[in-house]
């Protein structure tokens, strides 16, 4: 398995990669959306769970997609340094334990540690947790090398960021890394980012 990942400005364009990818044939278990809750993303389901301790995973468990899909799954947690987020799928899950074991071994935690584990490059996981934390949301799938393209082909039909592109802008801003301390991004700095890149849809 190798694990694939979109970022998208809009939460609808989000929302239809994953849809296609289930409509495709890949498991519910193996898809995660996160989103920020600013980009107007609502909990569909009856899924809802809270993140104690501010994001630390405390209590947030596994949310399946069982036979109404994955977005029926949607719960509301927090994630350091990106604020409250609308999420579902096995990237919770894993999140929840890596940021567990960043407190207890000072490892990468959050997030980032989460698809570090999963075999995202770490530069990749730092740009989509800041792409998350800057109002976006971001798509990852595990899927069967046999499938690889396929899955990549669902992913960039429904309109993600270019990855290099966003990347060199956010470092021409400053920015190097997703910062769990940083405070979040306000509603304004959001809305700010959005103007940055002509993408207002939500």
């Amino acid at each position: 398995m190798q694990t694939i990942t979109g970022l998208y400005d809009s939460y609808d364009d989000a929302r239809a990669a994953v849809r296609a990818l289930e409509d495709a044939g890949i498991s519910s278990d193996d898809i995660s959306i996160v989103t920020n809750k600013a980009n107007g993303a609502e909990v569909e389901g009856q899924g809802s769970y809270a993140a104690e301790g501010a994001g630390t995973g405390a209590g947030v468990g596994a949310v399946a997609g069982g036979a109404g899909g994955l977005l029926t799954g949607l719960g509301l947690m927090a994630i350091p340094g990106v604020g409250p987020v609308v999420a579902a799928g096995w990237l919770v899950a894993t999140a929840a334990g890596a940021a567990a074991g960043a407190i207890a071994g000072g490892a990468v935690g959050g997030m980032v540690g989460a698809m570090i584990k999963e075999g995202v490059p770490e530069d990749e996981a730092n740009f989509y947790a800041e792409g998350v934390r800057r109002g976006g949301s971001v798509v990852t799938a595990r899927v069967d090398e046999t499938r690889l393209a396929e899955a990549r082909t669902i992913l960039h039909q429904s309109r993600p960021v270019d990855y290099n592109a966003r990347r060199a802008s956010y470092q021409a801003q400053g920015w190097s890394r997703f910062d769990e301390t940083a405070q979040p991004y306000t509603r304004e700095q959001i809305d700010a980012e959005r103007q940055r890149y002509g993408s207002n849809r939500v």
